[in-house]
């Protein structure tokens, strides 16, 4: 991945966007990160810019516990969706239920669940998961 990386962050909590928008400056990629506060944000930005590769999410950190549609919802929903672009999705929560973490597994399209809070190392692995894709 030559370009920017473009990131899309779900979750309706200010301070954890903050957050991750430091660490996303410290990691040292070009990253265009969005955040949108729940998934029905999301699901609306997505259907907006399917066709948009300058903004569309190549990586997407989804919280789970988040008003109008969680992140459960969004994930069912985005399935639905008619989308070709490849995208790597994690969950991202601080919830420490095993079954979340196993409901996780059920999702073809969900990659993995990362504990709150997010460090630099997990996601300059996740960057460099993505650069490696054809």
């Amino acid at each position: 991945m030559d370009s920017k990386i473009n990131l899309l962050v779900i979750d309706d909590d200010d301070i954890n966007i903050f957050i991750i928008r430091k660490i996303v400056e410290k990691t040292g990629f070009a990253v265009n990160m969005i955040a949108k506060t729940n998934g029905q944000l999301a699901i609306d930005f997505l259907l907006e810019n399917r066709e948009n590769a300058e903004v569309f999410p190549h990586l997407m950190l989804i919280d789970i516990n988040m008003p109008v549609l969680n992140g459960w919802e969004f994930i069912e929903a985005y399935e639905k969706m008619d989308i070709s672009q490849k995208v790597d999705m994690y969950m991202l929560s601080s919830s420490v239920y095993e079954n979340d973490i196993e409901k996780a597994k059920t999702y073809k399209i969900v990659k993995g669940f990362i504990s709150k809070p997010l460090s630099i190392e997990r996601l300059i692995e996740l960057f460099k998961g993505l650069e490696e894709q054809p």
